[in-house]
């Protein structure tokens, strides 16, 4: 088992083996002279069930709702218990998710309690414990309670791996840092960029708004020919030469902005070297990683300080 951030790609371990089932099941029965719990699993208490998006499994049900079902629909499953809450709160996320993604994925339930002969067929480690079966075959994917930050992600490794296109929702929390933004309320959308980097750090878009937010407050009331007009007449000095490229970002010249932040790593060392480069990643950050232009100019910076 691993943990989702560090999955990087889940159908490259080994498929999971259940021929321990393949013997029958013991009847109700015998499950009821035994004094055993019934085999059956019932809805995780607290959760209102989710419709066809969210399905509780037995051991009896598995083979279609799980591995047949999975030949159309990736489905993931977790092991759950009625003795962890944990479980329970990973089960609220995960049908929360499984409703979100409107049929693209199924999430089922199965208390391991209830289906032990599953359970250990699986040979879980622990309690809740999450798997993903796809094209009839079943992976591990992690163990223990994570985070809704963390399942996005591994949900949309997922349907990547099963070639699911699917629309992302809107995230109400940058549609509100963005408004902010186009409002000029710059204290406010740095708030709201601020508080989704700590609920998700890796969360480039609002890495890229926060990066704005910078640039905005630097260039706030300055006049932009003046600007120019003193860096070219002072062309080794960094306040000068930063804001100019501060200016040519605002103005739509990216490229001219990244050159005279490279030409200034060429000439600069030390402290000075890395004030400039420091910078220049702001600036990047704001068109991303993947505009041409933050290619290319990556490949400059690279070679001026290398």
């Amino acid at each position: 088992m691993s943990d989702p951030r560090s999955t990087p790609s889940i159908f490259t371990r080994g498929a999971v083996d259940l021929s321990a089932l393949r013997t029958p099941p013991p009847s109700p029965a015998a499950d009821d002279a035994a004094g055993a719990p019934p085999s059956g699993g019932g809805p995780v208490p607290g959760l209102p069930g989710g419709g066809g998006a969210v399905v509780d499994v037995t051991e009896a049900t598995f083979q279609t709702e799980v591995l047949e079902r999975s030949l159309t629909t990736p489905v993931v499953i977790e092991f759950w218990s009625p003795r962890s809450e944990s479980s329970k709160q990973l089960a609220t996320v995960l049908e929360k998710l499984a409703i979100e993604g409107n049929g693209a994925w199924v999430f089922a339930r199965v208390d391991a309690d209830s289906n032990p002969r599953l359970a250990d067929a699986l040979q879980l480690p622990g309690i809740p414990a999450a798997f993903v079966a796809l094209s009839g075959r079943l992976a591990p994917g992690f163990t223990g309670a994570v985070p809704e930050s963390q399942l996005r992600p591994f949900i949309a490794e997922v349907l990547q791996a099963a070639g699911v296109q699917v629309e992302t929702p809107a995230d109400p929390r940058l549609e509100a840092a963005d408004d902010a933004l186009m409002n000029g309320d710059l204290e406010g959308a740095e708030q709201a960029y601020r508080k989704i980097l700590a609920e998700s750090p890796a969360d480039a878009i609002a890495e890229a708004g926060l990066a704005q937010v910078g640039l905005l407050r630097r260039i706030e009331g300055v006049d932009p020919s003046a600007v120019l007009a003193a860096a070219a007449a002072t062309p080794d000095d960094i306040p000068a030469q930063t804001l100019a490229a501060d200016i040519e970002v605002v103005s739509g010249q990216a490229e001219a902005a990244y050159k005279r932040l490279v030409d200034l790593v060429r000439r600069t060392f030390g402290a000075d070297r890395e004030s400039v480069r420091q910078h220049l990643v702001s600036l990047f950050t704001i068109a991303g990683p993947d505009d041409p232009a933050v290619i290319a100019a990556r490949r400059a910076l690279a070679s001026a300080l290398f």
